[in-house]
């Protein structure tokens, strides 16, 4: 049996640039409670603020930006990337493995 210990990663969302404050302080609890439900820890938030896009994502040409580090299991990223899909507020996402 091999048992997985837990990795650092980075992930970097990039929001829809509409969302309020408030909203984006909902996102950051939801991405939390998501990474702490698979049994990982948060080491820091950094937000990045509005910045413009490279390209237009859905019709968006700017985005805010925050990024997350934790560390978490491996076979739980997938159900994190998941999660990640499914919100309507996420206009990109990518985590990284540090």
């Amino acid at each position: 049996m091999v048992v997985e210990s837990a990795r650092n990663y980075e992930l970097v969302v990039v929001l829809n640039p509409e969302t309020t404050e408030d909203e984006v302080a909902a996102a950051v609890q939801t991405v939390d409670e998501m990474i702490k439900e698979n049994g990982g820890t948060i080491t820091e938030h950094e937000s990045w603020g509005l910045k413009r896009l490279a390209f237009p994502v859905r019709k968006f040409n700017e985005g805010n930006y925050l990024l997350t580090r934790f560390s978490l299991e491996p076979g739980s990223v997938a159900e994190l990337n998941r999660n990640l899909q499914a919100s309507e507020d996420v206009l990109r996402f990518l985590v990284m493995k540090t």
